[in-house]
């Protein structure tokens, strides 16, 4: 296979699968080829990003194990899981352009007849392990099967609550082709895709698959799997654009300039899946918040409400010290301050952003108060809400 590397014996041959592989021979070559491959590792657009906390791993646990804030950061009672069927997705979106949040950042979406799923896990845990690790807050809504089938799976960058063995395994069984960033083709051969299915692109790289357009495009973000980091495998947002529609998946990004510049060149969007939660001021550059988000739809869109905002990167596991409600609120609260149209749907809730849009805050059944910390002054907020 292009770009693979025999795991042989030794300490290699006993790293666990779901480290997947580092890219070598052709790939490798082709990544030290990339304009955004500098000094041994990828770039992140608008300079150097902290992709480590910035607090000791003593001042981490004492925030994360907290007494009173612990209880907030997951849901008080079951979540409600919309009971999608095989069925609900059968039948064709009449405006041509349906997205299922399945959870976290994966989605289902059927654009112009084609159908593209976007960093499926469909795992227990986002972990290379199954005994250790974030564990899902809410069940999967709907068997992976029960999907139907996909034209083309998205893959946004190479961590473990993108990039699920078990998920990519099952998918390996199918026919679906694969786009993924440059270098994380490895790890995706290693678990059984064969080369001819994957598509590997750098920023600005395109690839058409049926009628859609897919391109590359940057975010702010950082890569890595195993026990060493070595920054071998690129992250990305996505731009798909089909003969009617255009949609943009946000993958994990920080709020950066380079929004306005994808917008302008792919955009305007008819939907934006946005990553909005598992933010922190400890990592401040590599995720963003919910306002950072909505600003970040908005330049996407040439600075004015147009389309629909889809929250994502939230709700289903518990990676960050923010309550776990806390997204869904802030989200909502400065989208409608904005006149940005955004969808609220439960997990596996099909919705069309042309028709009427899932706006219940459901998760307020199952969660405390939430507490609007983020109107406190430098509540890690950029600037004031954006106002329509």
């Amino acid at each position: 296979m292009i770009g693979s590397r025999s795991e042989g014996s030794g300490p290699r041959a006993l790293r666990p699968a779901a480290f997947g592989a580092e890219p070598g021979g052709a790939r490798l070559a082709r990544i030290r080829r990339s304009p955004h491959f500098r000094d041994g590792v990828f770039q992140n657009p608008g300079g150097p990003a902290r992709t480590r906390p910035s607090a000791s791993a003593v001042d981490l646990a004492k925030v994360f194990l907290d007494k009173d804030t612990r209880p907030l950061r997951s849901p008080r009672g079951t979540v409600p899981v919309h009971p999608t069927t095989f069925a609900d997705l059968a039948e064709p979106p009449a405006t041509g352009l349906r997205l299922t949040w399945t959870g976290h950042s994966s989605v289902l979406a059927e654009i112009d007849g084609h159908r593209v799923l976007f960093d499926p896990v469909w795992g227990e845990r986002c972990s290379p392990f199954p005994f250790a690790g974030p564990k899902r807050l809410h069940p999967v809504p709907l068997p992976l099967a029960a999907l139907g089938p996909v034209d083309v799976v998205v893959i946004s960058h190479d961590h473990y609550d993108h990039l699920d063995l078990p998920t990519i395994k099952a998918l390996a069984g199918t026919d679906t082709l694969f786009a993924v960033p440059l270098g994380v083709g490895a790890h995706l051969e290693r678990w059984g895709v064969s080369p001819d299915r994957l598509r590997e692109l750098d920023w600005h790289e395109s690839t058409r698959i049926g009628g859609l357009t897919l391109t590359a495009t940057p975010a702010r973000h950082f890569c890595g799997r195993g026990l060493r980091n070595t920054q071998h495998t690129l992250w990305a947002s996505w731009a798909v654009a089909g003969e009617e529609h255009r949609i943009y998946h946000s993958g994990d990004t920080g709020y950066f300039d380079g929004f306005r510049e994808i917008g302008a060149a792919h955009g305007p969007f008819d939907a934006t899946m946005i990553q909005i939660g598992a933010y922190s001021e400890f990592w401040p550059d590599i995720h963003m918040t919910p306002q950072e988000g909505l600003r970040a739809h908005l330049d996407l869109q040439g600075g004015a409400p147009h389309g629909v905002l889809l929250p994502i990167h939230w709700g289903t596991f518990n990676l960050a010290p923010h309550p776990w409600a806390e997204p869904g609120e802030w989200t909502k609260e400065v989208a409608e301050e904005a006149g940005q149209a955004v969808a609220l749907p439960r997990p596996g809730e099909p919705f069309e952003p042309a028709g009427k849009l899932p706006a219940e805050a459901w998760w307020r059944h199952v969660s405390g108060e939430v507490r609007r910390t983020w109107r406190a002054a430098g509540a890690l907020v950029a600037e004031p809400p954006v106002r329509g």
